[in-house]
């Protein structure tokens, strides 16, 4: 699908030569660039078969890219610590060629260490990547983001909100900066900022179940009950026998309950 829509592009965009001129010799493609490219489709759409290709191709010298490529796999095999350990083994041989990929090697390191359940090595490798100073706009509020959820996982509220408050400069659009921001701000008891944060939440991803799980959960602490049981019950149509939508069943029983 790829290499589909990248002939598409390259189609659309090539200019007509006359009728009775020869076509220009199409530009000669960089056989690093070509390989990776193959490599990474391999490993998005036949994980085992991209695993093997960059095995072989790392083998064969192929570098950083390669060992990118070979966590990707793992990435899409579910297989999260050998992922992070080859983003990590990407990243420093990017860091000994001077490459400015190393940050985003790092970055894509601590994601997989947090879906490890590691936030321990997540937050080393998130802080390897913003020490690099190779990122810049998303990618870089995404990293904070990420080091953020690795630090509330290790109890370091503080530094979370550091970093998310970084994350909604650089990675406004994202959702899931102002979901996170939200509920920190609700366990940290600013209710004020955690009823701002998700307004803007709910505004960017009305239809997400999480969003609208504390969007509930927020109200409920506010005292606005109408708000949090509607909520909820919007919880249980978006996603029913999700654990979002037990968390909110459970939440308008206790509600029940107490009336």
């Amino acid at each position: 699908m790829l290499a589909a829509l990248l002939l598409m592009a390259a189609i659309q965009g090539a200019p007509v030569p006359a009728r009775g001129q020869d076509a220009p010799p199409p530009p000669a493609q960089d056989p690093v660039a070509a390989r990776f490219e193959r490599c990474l489709d391999l490993a998005t759409g036949d994980p085992r078969a991209g695993e093997a290709e960059a095995i072989k191709w790392r083998s064969e010298g192929g570098g950083h890219r390669a060992r990118q490529c070979l966590g990707v796999a793992y990435a899409n095999q579910e297989r999260w610590p050998s992922a992070a350990g080859a983003f990590e083994e990407a990243a420093r041989e990017a860091e000994v060629e001077k490459s400015p990929k190393a940050g985003d090697y790092w970055a894509q390191a601590g994601n997989a260490w947090l879906a490890a359940g590691d936030p321990g090595h997540a937050r080393s490798a998130l802080d390897a990547a913003l020490v690099s100073g190779n990122l810049a706009g998303l990618p870089l509020g995404e990293a904070h983001l990420d080091r953020a959820r690795a630090r509330v996982a290790t109890g370091d509220n503080e530094g979370a909100r550091s970093d998310l408050d970084r994350a909604l400069i650089h990675a406004a659009e994202d959702p899931l900066s102002w979901l996170l921001s939200a509920t920190l701000a609700r366990r940290m008891g600013d209710l004020p900022r955690a009823k701002k944060d998700i307004d803007e939440a709910l505004r960017r991803s009305p239809d997400d179940a999480s969003v609208q799980l504390e969007a509930g959960n927020i109200a409920a602490l506010r005292g606005d009950e109408p708000t949090a049981r509607a909520a909820w019950a919007r919880v249980l149509e978006l996603a029913p026998g999700s654990p979002q939508a037990n968390a909110a069943r459970g939440a308008l029983e206790q509600f029940g309950a107490e009336r």
